[in-house]
């Protein structure tokens, strides 16, 4: 049986890459959010396990950060898990 996926290892692994990006690409929760069209709040629910995103909001958010989303698909799709 699925459990909630929004605190799970997985969402976990995926979240830290995400803000580790944003990091990278200078970007402040409040930029990123403006890139998206998002409020600011959006960023840090994602960020801090509160809300999690579905396919396309991921795809978007990976294209509003210039990273590849198979990057980060692959920290939750190995065995090790």
């Amino acid at each position: 049986m699925m459990g909630k996926t929004v605190s799970s290892e997985e969402n976990g692994k995926l979240t830290k890459w995400l803000k580790s990006k944003r990091h990278e690409k200078g970007h402040t929760m409040r930029s990123l959010a403006q890139v998206l069209g998002t409020p600011h709040s959006f960023i840090g629910k994602i960020e801090n396990q509160e809300r999690r995103l579905d396919v396309i909001e991921f795809l978007r958010y990976c294209e509003a950060l210039e990273v590849d989303p198979y990057e980060g698909l692959s920290l939750i799709n190995k065995e090790e898990l």
